[in-house]
């Protein structure tokens, strides 16, 4: 395969870096790492510099595979399915689902990503009290994932039975919901420990737990 290079945020904190570095580790792609720190001057208007020279958006991830620029969490893993195949669920009714839902990741749950920034290595004493809309999107997230896990039990542990881009665009919500304490239902809390049990994830943990940068703004949350 020609040179690849993903581009990504703090380990610690860049959930959409995240999902598309699973994807490409889960389909046994070789590739280069490279980590540009979120936070300081640019931060939040798309404008570090040193994001900006290698993503015309001014955002991470961003993959460059032999000099094109392949920008986008989700396109990046839809790049990586096409290397990979096995990233999709091979059942054509599993893979739509898995599709829909990794679709829903990309574009919904506004509220939940505005409230739970992803921060590995946080843990809250007690969960906030969380807003009407933030509720709503962690009702439909166990509803989405409860009725995942009952469809495709008997296929494997992951949401479609077997780990596919699905899992990866929810990844840092498994995070998300042991930083801020939230407690799920059983099928969903089981999901989240089969997240935390793969070794690929782990490893990025590992590494953002390790990471000495830092972001106040996520890291004074609810303080």
């Amino acid at each position: 395969m020609a040179d690849v290079t993903l581009y990504i945020g703090n380990k610690n904190y860049s959930s959409w870096s995240l999902r598309p570095w699973l994807a490409l580790r889960w389909g046994g792609i070789a590739f280069e790492e490279r980590v540009i720190p979120l936070g300081g001057e640019g931060y939040g208007v798309a404008q570090i510099k040193d994001i900006v020279a290698v993503s015309p958006s001014g955002k991470v991830p961003c993959l460059n595979w032999n000099g094109t620029t392949i920008q986008e969490s989700l396109a990046i893993c839809e790049w990586a399915a096409e290397q990979a195949p096995s990233l999709w669920p091979k059942d054509a009714k599993a893979r739509a689902l898995a599709r829909a839902a990794a679709s829903e990741m990309h574009a919904g749950f506004a509220a939940l990503r505005r409230d739970m920034s992803m921060n590995i290595r946080r843990r809250l004493d007690t969960a906030p009290a969380w807003p009407e809309d933030t509720q709503r999107d962690l009702t439909r997230l166990f509803e989405l994932w409860g009725a995942a896990r009952k469809q495709f039990a008997g296929d494997g542990p992951w949401l479609f039975g077997t780990r596919s881009i699905a899992d990866a665009m929810f990844a840092p919500v498994t995070t998300r919901l042991r930083t801020y304490k939230v407690s799920a239902p059983a099928a969903s809390q089981a999901y989240c420990e089969t997240m935390f049990a793969d070794a690929d994830f782990k490893d990025w943990e590992r590494a953002g737990i390790a990471e000495t940068w830092t972001i106040p703004q996520s890291d004074e949350l609810y303080t």
